[in-house]
């Protein structure tokens, strides 16, 4: 069964920087495209990155240049450095993991991400 444990949240000030790390189990990682997703409070659940097993990395335009998305393979974990932070990134952020050419995807509880101004 898969598995997927979010940690790192918190709550930080405005231009400071969190590191978000998920570790996976219960799935062939190497074989998923991990994702980092948030949702802010009344709002849609949204991409902010994502990253295949070779490397591969996609980004919201919100985040790009602030964040950066990284997979270890051999330790089953995919980060999001979040720097240069703003108030507007508050949100819940979550891990995902989508097995490649199929529609089968697992979710993290979510962890809090607060930045204050």
């Amino acid at each position: 069964q898969a598995q997927l444990v979010e940690s790192g949240g918190g709550l930080v000030q405005a231009g400071g920087s969190l590191r978000l790390s998920c570790a996976a189990s219960g799935i062939s990682f190497s074989l998923n495209v991990m994702g980092w997703y948030r949702q802010a409070p009344g709002k849609q659940r949204e991409l902010v990155a994502t990253i295949t097993s070779g490397g591969t990395t996609n980004y919201a335009d919100s985040v790009k240049g602030r964040f950066t998305i990284s997979r270890d393979n051999a330790k089953n974990t995919v980060y999001l450095q979040m720097n240069s932070l703003k108030p507007e990134d508050t949100a819940v952020y979550y891990c995902n993991a989508r097995l490649l050419g199929s529609r089968i995807t697992s979710w993290g509880q979510g962890t809090q991400v607060t930045v204050s101004s």
